[in-house]
């Protein structure tokens, strides 16, 4: 495995597990509302759920590479066109007037098995996200290494986890957040555009060559 790769892979987890979105809001309110500890636990049954999908994930991408070349094409222009959907409605988005739920306030860690497990953007989100950032590096993609990447992602996504870990628990924070949350999310949309552009850039040129 390449140092290339093992970046790419490290950062997918990452990036899978700091986005902000259903699971980081409800940690911040979990954490405003019961401290640090609680929301660790909800971190931590969460992350059950996304080594779940992320092996999903993984499996298919490298599935779809070794199907041959177009099949993995396929699959970056699909997730290329998910993430630009996902990032243009994150930078068209408006201010709700409702607030983030905070979650139960009871078995938090339970709650993070059942909130992660259950999310139905997990697969997709997770599927676009390796594509994009492991589309460059496509040929070195095979299932001898498959265990390598689901470690690599798992370790990438407990990096993100000790980060939010680190900064829940506090309301200042979470009042912070909130008043900034229409800005992250915006930021957010057009880091997803750019691992959409980076998807189509890698996969259209393959499909077309193969075409003609």
């Amino acid at each position: 495995m390449t140092p290339s790769l093992l970046m790419a892979v490290l950062a997918s987890g990452f990036i899978y597990g700091i986005t902000p979105g259903p699971g980081v809001l409800a940690v911040f309110g979990i954490g405003a509302a019961r401290g640090r500890r609680a929301g660790a636990g909800f971190l931590c049954g969460h992350l059950l759920g996304d080594v779940v999908w992320c092996s999903t994930a993984l499996i298919a991408i490298v599935g779809a590479r070794e199907i041959g070349s177009t099949a993995f094409d396929v699959l970056g222009v699909l997730s290329g066109l998910y993430l630009f959907w996902l990032g243009l409605r994150a930078v068209r988005a408006r201010r709700s007037s409702d607030e983030a739920p905070q979650g139960p306030a009871r078995q938090p860690f339970w709650h993070g098995i059942l909130f992660g497990l259950t999310n139905p953007k997990a697969y997709p989100v997770a599927v676009a996200t390796f594509t994009a950032l492991l589309s460059s590096r496509a040929e070195l993609l095979h299932w001898s290494m498959l265990p390598w990447l689901i470690v690599l992602s798992f370790v990438g996504g407990l990096l993100a986890y000790a980060i939010l870990i680190g900064i829940v628990g506090a309301r200042q924070v979470r009042t912070l957040y909130q008043r900034h949350e229409l800005a992250i999310t915006r930021l957010c949309g057009v880091m997803f555009i750019g691992f959409a552009i980076n998807a189509l850039a890698h996969a259209l040129p393959g499909l077309v060559t193969n075409k003609a």
